[in-house]
C-alpha cells in the first residue's frame, strides 16, 4: 500500500494592528512565479535549525520589515494537497500582534500591501482554508482576548 507523505515545512502569520471601528489584517500581494498576483499573508519555509515561531518572526521581519508587540500561536494548522511535492503540507498559523499605526515595507516576493478589515479581507483571499483560518483570528484574537498560554517568547530587544 502506498502512502502520501505528510510534511510541515512552513509557517504562516496573520498580522493584526489595532485600529478603529476594528482592528486591521496586513494583505500581501504575491510578485514572484508562485500564485502571482494573489493577496495572502507572510509565510515562509523553515530553516534548518529554527522553530517554526522563529521561523513565523523571521519571514515576517523579512517580507515586510515589521516586528511585533506580541506574537501568538493560532492554535492551528493549514492543510492543503502540495501537487508540486506530492504531499499534504501542515502549515502552523501564528498570529503578529503590531502597535497602532505600523506600517512596513515589502520585499521582493510582494509588489503591494493593504490594510483592511477582517471582513473585507476575506473576499480577496483565493483559499478556504485561508478564509478559515481568518474566521478563527477573529473568534480567538478579535473578539476575545487570546489565551496567555498561546503567547510565544519575543527574542530580547523585540
Amino acid at each position: 500500500m502506498a502512502e502520501l507523505p505528510i510534511r510541515c515545512t512552513m509557517a504562516s502569520v496573520v498580522v493584526l494592528r489595532p485600529a478603529q471601528p476594528e482592528p486591521q489584517v496586513l494583505l500581501l500581494r504575491r510578485a514572484g512565479n508562485y500564485l502571482h498576483g494573489a493577496w495572502s499573508y507572510v509565510a515562509g519555509h523553515l530553516e534548518a535549525g529554527e522553530t517554526l515561531w522563529q521561523c513565523a518572526l523571521r519571514e515576517l521581519a523579512e517580507e515586510t520589515g515589521l516586528r511585533p508587540q506580541a506574537l501568538y500561536s493560532a492554535d492551528c494548522c493549514e492543510q492543503f494537497y502540495d501537487a508540486q511535492g506530492d504531499c499534504i503540507q501542515l502549515v502552523p498559523a501564528f498570529v503578529a500582534m503590531l502597535e497602532a499605526g505600523a506600517s512596513g515595507r515589502l520585499n521582493h516576493e510582494h509588489d503591494a500591501f493593504r490594510w483592511l478589515s477582517l471582513d473585507a479581507a476575506l473576499p480577496e483571499l483565493l483559499f478556504d482554508g485561508q478564509r478559515e483560518l481568518f474566521a478563527r483570528v477573529r473568534r480567538e484574537f478579535v473578539e476575545r482576548a487570546p489565551p496567555a498560554l498561546l503567547r510565544l517568547p519575543l527574542p530580547s530587544g523585540d
